[in-house]
């Protein structure tokens, strides 16, 4: 046993050396390509904004509307969701890339000294400086036309005395144009990629405004489940008294020989009962104001975290109910969801991703043309023995010769690339078309839960109206019987059973109440949201800022 705990110990420092031994190789990798131990953090995040507007004495004070445009500016899933359409702007941006000019130059100078190996060279040990100075421009049109031009200026100097120009300066403009005739030809398929990236920028905004509405609704969810917990706190409070004050009748009564001895254990075990229920419902309140203060960033400034929430919206409805049908309410749905404006996007691009693939089908042919003009510099002897100077020309001389074209050389050439088979084109267009079949599927299935949220909203919001209805009915009730057994009970007609029964009743009636004016609130956001309209009835206007 003593050898197998050496043994585990060995093995435990052997793998401690070795990781120690790998994290040290890592960091002088690191340092050897550069990488700083201490690197630059980024920027830090922006602090959250508008909090301390809304805070008044001590409080954070807040209406529905207020809420919303906090959790706009402030909630951290809006900023994650909004890097789409940064994204889709850069992609944007880079589709017009193979557009853009292109400028080159370059400058190279040799020397060489090589031995002679003939009898015609002039020289029986070569020594020869040539320099180079080159310069392009090219640039590809939407129309697929690729121009370019280029200039070449060379310098050549030697000690061969048969040189007839020594030293000499060449120059050369040349000006190329290829035009493709099948494959790539005309605006469509050189501008294909800018307009897929248009239609995935416009397919990004609508899926940003589709989550700009969940973020709404989310921020409306919590907030009334804010309001119903503070309510549902009051309830219990209340019920809480109701019952002490039932308790305390009792003891009393007990005190005075009026009430038996074991009936005391009724009220007291109410007492004990409604203040769980208490401790219980201030949690909730707590849990709910957690996420609340999630949601528009108050969880993210510790000064705002500890404040308590003063929420100023009633949940009790004012003014006449709205009331809508499912016809006219899918309608509208069908016409405002950014979801499926999003779809039409992807479909539009699905169209042009189809387009662009049978061009790639194409054979390759393409026609060019170049036209350059020459010159030639320096100075220049005859063929005597020994050579004389015949003329001095510099680099003025040879670019005059040049852009006069003064010795032209032009040409064409037609080329055709004819692929037997082109399996990778073949699979590009096959997978547009199933991309664009599954785009298709998703629009259906898009319309389909569209439908059903839109019916379920509907179908909510004429529940809640009932349930509100039949809500106030029953707590009225509830008042009425409480005051019945209360004075029942004073007669001696009845036994503290029922007015303890008469109080339960009359909290729940009081949260049922609540709970329906709640999800009332809830549900009409519901059928906005169902109808796309939450944004413009909240005055919710989305502004990309200038790029």
């Amino acid at each position: 046993m003593r050898v197998l705990r050496i043994f585990l110990v060995l093995i435990s420092s052997t793998l401690a050396l070795n990781l120690s031994a790998r994290a040290q190789d890592s960091s002088r990798m690191e340092r050897f390509l550069g990488v700083s131990g201490h690197q630059k953090p980024p920027a830090p995040l922006p602090v959250p904004q508008g909090l301390q507007d809304h805070v008044a004495n001590g409080k954070l004070v807040l209406s529905l509307n207020d809420c919303i445009r906090l959790a706009l500016s402030n909630n951290t899933d809006i900023r994650l969701d909004h890097s789409q359409i940064e994204f889709a702007q850069n992609n944007l941006h880079r589709s017009r890339g193979p557009f853009d000019p292109l400028v080159t130059s370059s400058f190279s100078d040799n020397r060489a000294k090589s031995p002679a190996i003939t009898q015609v060279q002039g020289a029986a040990i070569l020594d020869t400086l040539s320099q180079t100075t080159t310069l392009g421009y090219a640039q590809t049109f939407q129309t697929g036309t690729n121009f370019q031009t280029s200039f070449n200026a060379s310098k050549l100097s030697t000690n061969d005395s048969l040189s007839l120009v020594n030293p000499s300066i060449a120059t050369d403009l040349q000006f190329t144009v290829t035009q493709p005739l099948l494959r790539n030809f005309g605006l469509f398929p050189n501008r294909a990629p800018i307009l897929i990236a248009r239609r995935n920028l416009n397919q990004a905004r609508s899926v940003f405004q589709g989550e700009v509405n969940d973020i709404i609704l989310q921020t409306v969810g919590n907030y009334w489940n804010v309001v119903l917990a503070r309510e549902s706190l009051t309830v219990q409070r209340k019920s809480l008294e109701e019952a002490q004050k039932s308790y305390d009748h009792d003891k009393k009564a007990l005190g005075l020989g009026a009430l038996p001895p074991l009936d005391i254990y009724r009220s007291e075990s109410q007492v004990a009962s409604r203040r769980v229920g208490v401790i219980q419902a201030e949690y909730a309140l707590k849990q709910a104001e957690d996420q609340f203060r999630r949601v528009i960033g108050a969880d993210l400034d510790l000064a705002m975290r500890v404040l308590d929430l003063e929420l100023t919206d009633q949940p009790e409805p004012l003014g006449a109910l709205p009331s809508t049908d499912i016809a006219t309410t899918l309608a509208r749905a069908l016409v405002n969801r950014p979801e499926l404006e999003a779809t039409r996007q992807q479909l539009a691009a699905d169209e042009l991703n189809i387009r662009l693939a049978h061009n790639s089908l194409k054979p390759d042919l393409e026609l060019s043309g170049f036209y350059s003009g020459n010159g030639v510099a320096g100075n220049q002897f005859n063929t005597a023995a020994p050579p004389v100077l015949v003329s001095r020309t510099g680099l003025g001389d040879g670019l005059s010769q040049s852009f006069h074209f003064t010795y032209p050389a032009y040409g064409a050439s037609l080329s055709l690339t004819l692929p037997i088979k082109n399996h990778s084109a073949e699979a590009n267009l096959a997978d547009a078309s199933v991309s664009r079949r599954r785009d298709q599927y998703q629009q259906r299935r898009n319309t389909q839960n569209i439908t059903l949220e839109v019916t379920n909203a509907v179908h909510a919001l004429e529940q809640t109206k009932l349930s509100m209805e039949a809500s106030k009915v029953a707590l009225d009730l509830a008042q009425q019987s409480l005051h019945a057994d209360e004075r029942k009970y004073e007669l001696g007609a009845e036994t503290v059973f029922f007015v303890l029964d008469a109080q339960t009743q009359l909290a729940q009636a009081a949260l049922n109440l609540i709970q329906a004016q709640v999800n009332f609130q809830i549900a009409v956001a519901q059928v906005d949201h169902s109808t796309g309209d939450l944004m413009e009835h909240h005055h919710v206007e989305i502004l990309e800022p200038p790029r």
